[in-house]
């Protein structure tokens, strides 16, 4: 579950402090080649350490997937689950999986992958006392329960579910049935882990060690993390490039103008105010590809003001004031598409998409949202205060254009205004320590490419990324029967179902689907972006 963020760069005398691989593409430029066969992107801090179970932003997430491989990975063209680790992955009824792990994995420092190199890992992120953010992923695992209950301390230190059964095969049980479980394996949380990581936890953290194609060489925060290819990796997708230094940026602005200037080598989310002429400032070298991202407002419904019959009127009546059509053509210049449904285009229909599920309330009516915020009760505490991480200049842009277009709709230029946080993580610090007074921005990428990603982590009672802790027993209980279903084409229209209950509820506001993209210097081949918007680094050859 990520939430995306994008990244103005810190002073340039903070490179120097970043380590030799650092310095080559800050002081002297990437495009100069003191870098070799090392690229540097722009990229932001990541809010959490880089555990895999406590990783559930972009940041860390562009990390954790080059250092990492877990039992499947998305294929980076069609985001498809497929073997990576898993030998097989076996199952009679939806409930019971007998995994097999592949023989000749090993981790960075030489310890083998094993069976039960997954089964602590996987036992660590559930624990309670761990406090890891992606412990929800271990929810369907039998015991969860005891390890996490929703009160209380917890009674037992492992998953019941979970059994190792020899060094290559472990045996998980569900509290519940869940077909598509094994496609849910390719996500960071379900990553196994080294015995260092319990052993000397600090050290870890400090530098940490995967089993993917790249190790982390250093990491100076708020500068730059360095990583080298990791020459042992047994993987078929070997790194074409021998590292990447990922150099800091809380402005793609400054981003962008270090790649036209040569001093990066890529940018991988070029700001909206460069859009008009991308294509010419880099001579081609921009991608611009749908990926399954999805901007909306989400709400605190922990304050009791906006959890009331008549908020439902207001947030409806907001959604209809926003024209999403202007934005999206006038400030991402057709990068995004407005949004008529929850999800993402990219599933397509026979993965949950449904075009047009918000109906009308997704279509701009001024008329109708005047009459609906003010049968709603009109607007809580008189004004809506949109917040949003301020490090990025695309995120003013279209919160300055929303709330323009939610005042001309209600007659009103004082109705909405932007609430500005500094960073992305004050912003998701105030989010999750349940600080917001109204709407907020919760733009969210998928993890994996099914309907569920989309609804389940983001809507369900309790559920992780539920940062405004929206609650509804039907939507529950639909997507409880969905997870159950064995029929595939079943279970997604019961998942439409439970999304149903969403618009009917505008649990959240839906404004528009995103596309990746990505700009590059002429140093740079084969670069491409995945499903998830993240460029495939491994992939990339530079020279």
């Amino acid at each position: 579950m990520r939430t995306v963020r994008t990244v103005k760069r810190l002073a340039w005398a903070a490179c120097a402090t970043a380590g030799a691989l650092a310095a080559a593409a800050c002081g002297g430029g990437a495009g100069s080649g003191g870098s070799g066969a090392v690229l540097s992107s722009s990229w932001g801090d990541p809010q959490n350490p880089l555990e895999p179970a406590n990783t559930n932003e972009v940041q860390g997430g562009k990390v954790l997937d080059m250092v990492f491989r877990g039992l499947k990975r998305y294929d980076p063209r069609t985001g498809k689950a497929k073997n990576m680790l898993a030998e097989r992955i076996e199952t009679t009824d939806s409930r019971d999986f007998t995994i097999t792990v592949k023989d000749g994995w090993k981790f960075s420092n030489g310890e083998p992958v094993t069976a039960k190199s997954f089964v602590d890992a996987w036992n660590y992120g559930a624990s309670l006392r761990n406090n890891q953010k992606n412990a929800y992923f271990f929810g369907y695992i039998e015991g969860y329960d005891k390890v996490h209950p929703e009160t209380g301390a917890q009674s037992a230190d492992t998953l019941s579910g979970l059994k190792v059964t020899g060094p290559r095969t472990f045996t998980v049980r569900l509290n519940q049935k869940f077909s598509t479980f094994p496609d849910t394996l390719g996500y960071a949380a379900f990553d196994p882990l080294p015995s260092t990581f319990f052993t000397d936890h600090e050290g870890w953290i400090a530098k940490p060690v995967g089993n993917g194609p790249y190790r982390i060489e250093s990491y100076t925060r708020g500068s730059a993390m360095n990583l080298k290819k990791w020459d042992g990796y047994p993987g078929p997708d070997k790194a074409r490039n021998d590292g990447v230094t990922l150099l800091v940026y809380t402005d793609n602005n400054t981003a962008y103008t270090d790649v036209l200037a040569g001093n990066l080598d890529l940018v991988d989310d070029v700001p909206a105010t460069q859009l008009k002429n991308v294509r010419t400032d880099l001579n081609g070298r921009y991608i611009n590809t749908p990926a399954g991202i999805i901007q909306t407002l989400a709400f605190p419904y922990y304050d009791p003001k906006w959890n009331t019959p008549g908020a439902r009127k207001v947030r409806t009546g907001l959604s209809m004031a926003i024209n999403r059509k202007q934005i999206t053509d006038t400030i991402f210049r057709g990068t995004r598409t407005p949004a008529t449904d929850w999800t993402s285009p990219v599933l397509g229909a026979d993965g949950g998409y449904k075009a047009g599920l918000c109906g009308k309330a997704c279509t701009y009516d001024p008329a109708q949202a005047r009459r609906l915020v003010r049968e709603g009760g009109g607007l809580p505490g008189g004004q809506v205060r949109i917040t949003y991480n301020a490090d990025t200049g695309s995120h003013k842009q279209w919160v300055d254009a929303v709330c323009n277009s939610i005042n001309n709709a209600l007659g009103n230029d004082k109705a909405c205004v932007g609430n500005p946080v500094g960073t992305f993580a004050d912003f998701r610090n105030q989010i999750t320590q349940h600080k917001m007074s109204g709407p907020f921005r919760a733009g969210w990428q998928m993890d994996y490419p099914l309907i569920q990603d989309f609804l389940q982590p983001l809507y369900y009672t309790n559920a992780s990324s539920n940062d405004g802790k929206w609650s509804d027993k039907r939507f529950d209980h639909l997507v409880d029967q969905a997870n159950a279903e064995g029929d595939p084409a079943r279970a997604v229209q019961l998942f439409q179902q439970a999304e149903g209950v969403v618009r009917d509820n505008m649990a959240a506001i839906p404004l528009w689907y995103q596309n990746g993209s990505a700009g590059y210097t002429d140093r740079l081949h084969d670069v491409a972006l995945n499903p998830f918007s993240v460029p495939v680094y491994d992939e990339i050859r530079v020279g």
